[in-house]
């Protein structure tokens, strides 16, 4: 993927399948970290994420948990040719103006590599523990929309301004401004068909949500779509990404035992596991990105828990992507 390109440029390319991983940098300590997203780069992913959170979540809350946009930004300075980003940055947690700049910087240190991952925030535990207003989830939503607003203003104009019920800024400045033209890409994650997805039809760029059954996605689709209708925009400029765990073997043998030891590790059923994870042989898994593909989808991101296993990382690069590919996605 190139690394700086106009936009205009790059919504009129045909879109192949992009495919990423996300690792939570919590429970794990850096140099495994980092090895993971090395073996990315190598193995030819297009991009690598972290996450925005401050107490491990769905695990021991005790247990370590590194700073997203810290790590993100020690994890690009060692891979020179993905794209990086945080699946999703917590807008509640920064101020907009503090976060526009924080990126602008890391995408002119990365050389235009970042994509802005941003949703409402969810974590009440972490909210009531930092002493962070916590108001109602349509609050925290329309609140988002606004920091996207005040961060596009920041990266596009020589002096911001905007005033909103959450946010105002007066002649602000952002500079340097990003390598990225016209702006960092903006990623809203979530799946609130009325004003997430609003948000998205309105402000971004792409959409990030989880893997889930088709006939939900279906349904989020549709809601997308009207909400383009209204906003005067083609839902196909809008990209899109899923996110899911990794279930991976070439022998279908053993894909029950590692089914189970992945339902153990996320604390949930094989049968939850199934309807949300990419689960099967690598033919099986090309067939199952592909129907995707078919329904929109041109980014597939693998939510991946340490101890990462590199060799299924491997074979998915190896096998799996190739014969997308083959497929015309």
């Amino acid at each position: 993927m190139a690394s700086v390109v106009e936009r205009g440029e790059r919504d009129s390319m045909a879109r192949a399948m992009e495919f990423g991983i996300q690792t939570a940098p919590q429970h794990v300590d850096y140099p495994e970290l980092l090895a993971v997203w090395q073996a990315a780069e190598r193995e030819g992913f297009d991009h690598a994420w972290t996450f925005d959170h401050f107490i491990p979540i769905f695990s021991d809350p005790a247990g370590p948990c590194m700073e997203g946009w810290t790590t993100l930004t020690a994890l690009m300075s060692q891979v020179p040719r993905l794209r990086g980003g945080t699946l999703v940055t917590g807008n509640s947690y920064r101020h907009p103006a503090v976060l526009a700049n924080i990126a602008a910087t890391l995408d002119v240190i990365s050389g235009g590599r970042v994509e802005m991952g941003i949703g409402a925030g969810w974590w009440e535990m972490e909210y009531e523990a930092y002493g962070i207003d916590y108001p109602h989830v349509s609050e925290r939503i329309y609140a988002m929309e606004e920091a996207l607003q005040v961060m596009r203003a920041l990266w596009t104009e020589e002096r911001a301004n905007f005033s909103g019920k959450f946010y105002t800024i007066r002649d602000a400045l952002c500079e340097p401004k990003p390598v990225q033209q016209p702006h960092i890409p903006i990623w809203v994650g979530g799946s609130g068909p009325e004003l997430t997805l609003r948000a998205v039809a309105r402000h971004a760029d792409g959409w990030n949500t989880f893997l889930g059954p088709r006939e939900d996605y279906t349904q989020l689709l549709g809601a997308l779509e009207q909400h383009c209708e209204t906003a005067g925009r083609d839902p196909a400029s809008i990209r899109k990404s899923l996110a899911a765990p990794l279930v991976i073997d070439a022998d279908p043998a053993k894909l029950e035992t590692k089914l189970a030891e992945a339902a153990e590790q996320r604390g949930t059923t094989p049968e939850d596991v199934r309807k949300r994870a990419l689960v099967g042989t690598p033919d099986d898994l090309a067939a199952q990105i592909a129907s995707l593909g078919e329904m929109g989808v041109d980014h597939i991101i693998l939510s991946l828990r340490a101890p990462y296993n590199h060799d299924e990382l491997m074979l998915f690069a190896r096998e799996v992507i190739p014969a997308v590919r083959e497929a015309g996605f």
